[in-house]
C-alpha cells in the first residue's frame, strides 16, 4: 500500500494488487501514512495504534470530567490505560485500536452537540461513526443505539428539532459509511482486487456477510471456511471467497512422483517413530492423537468453537461473552 496509490485506495493485500484485505482501508491508511514518514519498520506500522490508544485514554478525561467532575475522570482514565485489551491492542497493528478512537470521538462530540446545542455538531457525531465503519464496519454500529437514546433523552431543544437532527445525522452516518464501499463496488472488477473473504467480490457483501450477518450466525465463507462452532453446519465444501478461474496463488502443481515440485518424496522404508517427514522421534503412528474429519479427537465442534481450536470464538447465543473461550 506504500508503494502504490491502487493499492492504498483498495487497500491491497499484495503488491500486485490482486486481493484486497478483508476490512476497510482507513485504519491502514494511517498505518501506511507513518511507514512514508518513518520508514518501513515494526515501531512505525504500530505508532497510530499506540497514539490512537494514548488518544483514546485523553477522551475518556474530557467525557467523564463534565459531569463527575476530574478525579472521577482521572480514574475512569487510568482504568482505560490499564485495561489489558486497550494495551494489547495499543501496541500492534491491528485495527481496534483507531475504531475505539474514532468512537469515542463520536461520543465526546455528541456530548459536546448536546451541551452547547449545535446541531451541525449532531451530523458530524454520526459522520465519525461513518469512519468508524470504514475501519471495522458494522462493529462501528453497535453504538449507535445508545447514541440515539443519549440524544433523545439529553437534548433541551423540542422534539420536532430533534427529530430533524436525528434525520440528517442518519443521512450523514448513510452518506459517509457507505462512500468507500460504493466507489469500490462502483468500479470494473478487471481493475481491482478483488474483495478477500466477500463470496461476490463486493464490499457491501462483504460488509453485510463475512463481516456483518455471519459475525453472528456463523461464518460460511472467508479464509477461514465453515465455522462450526458458530452455530453452523459443515456443508462439505468450504467457501474461501476467493476468486474463482485463472492461476491460484500459491499454487504448487502435482508431479508425476506425487510430491509437490521442489519437496523431497518421504522415504519409502521410513520406520515408525523416527522424525523423517515430520513425525515426531520416539512416537509410533498408534500414539499419535486420533482425528475426526480432519481435526484432533476431543475439539468440540470445529475450528470455531472452544476447546483446542485456533478461532476460540464459543458457541454462538446471548451468553458467549461469558464462556470458557473468550471468558479466560
Amino acid at each position: 500500500m506504500s508503494k502504490s496509490w491502487h493499492n492504498f485506495w483498495y487497500a491491497s493485500f499484495d503488491p500486485a494488487g490482486f486481493i484486497t484485505v478483508d476490512n476497510p482501508p482507513v485504519a491502514l491508511w494511517f498505518m501506511v501514512i507513518c511507514v512514508k514518514i518513518f520508514g518501513l519498520n515494526g515501531w512505525s506500522i504500530v505508532l497510530s495504534s499506540v497514539l490512537f490508544g494514548i488518544g483514546s485514554v485523553y477522551l475518556i478525561y474530557k467525557m467523564v470530567k463534565p459531569t463527575f467532575g476530574p478525579l472521577t475522570a482521572r480514574i475512569a482514565a487510568f482504568f482505560m490505560t490499564i485495561t489489558p485489551i486497550v494495551v494489547a491492542d495499543s501496541r500492534t497493528n491491528n485495527m481496534d485500536a483507531t475504531l475505539v478512537f474514532f468512537l469515542l470521538l463520536a461520543g465526546w462530540v455528541l456530548q459536546r452537540a448536546v451541551r452547547k446545542r449545535r446541531g451541525w455538531l449532531v451530523l458530524v457525531s454520526f459522520a465519525l461513526v461513518g469512519v468508524a465503519f470504514n475501519i471495522k464496519m458494522l462493529q462501528a454500529y453497535m453504538v449507535l443505539p445508545a447514541m440515539y437514546l443519549y440524544y433523545w433523552v439529553a437534548s433541551r431543544q423540542n422534539w420536532k428539532r430533534v427529530l430533524t437532527q436525528t434525520v440528517l445525522a442518519t443521512l450523514a452516518l448513510a452518506v459517509v459509511s457507505l462512500s468507500w464501499p460504493l466507489a469500490v463496488d462502483s468500479t470494473s472488477k478487471s481493475t481491482r482486487p478483488y474483495i478477500g473473504s466477500s463470496s461476490t467480490n463486493s464490499v457491501l457483501n462483504l460488509a453485510f456477510g463475512y463481516n456483518g450477518t455471519q459475525r453472528l450466525f456463523g461464518q460460511t465463507t472467508g479464509t477461514g471456511g465453515t465455522f462450526s462452532g458458530m452455530g453452523t453446519k459443515a456443508s462439505g465444501k468450504t467457501k474461501t471467497g476467493a476468486p474463482t478461474g485463472g492461476t491460484k496463488q500459491g499454487g504448487m502443481k502435482k508431479p508425476a512422483g506425487g510430491a509437490p515440485t521442489g519437496q523431497a518424496k518421504p522415504t519409502s522404508g521410513m520406520k515408525k517413530g523416527t522424525t523423517n517427514g515430520g513425525k515426531p522421534s520416539g512416537k509410533s503412528l498408534s500414539s499419535m492423537p486420533k482425528t475426526t474429519k480432519g481435526r484432533p479427537t476431543g475439539m468440540k465442534g470445529g475450528a470455531g468453537q472452544g476447546g483446542n481450536g485456533i478461532f476460540n470464538v464459543g458457541t454462538a447465543g446471548v451468553t458467549r461473552l461469558f464462556q470458557t473461550a473468550l471468558g479466560r
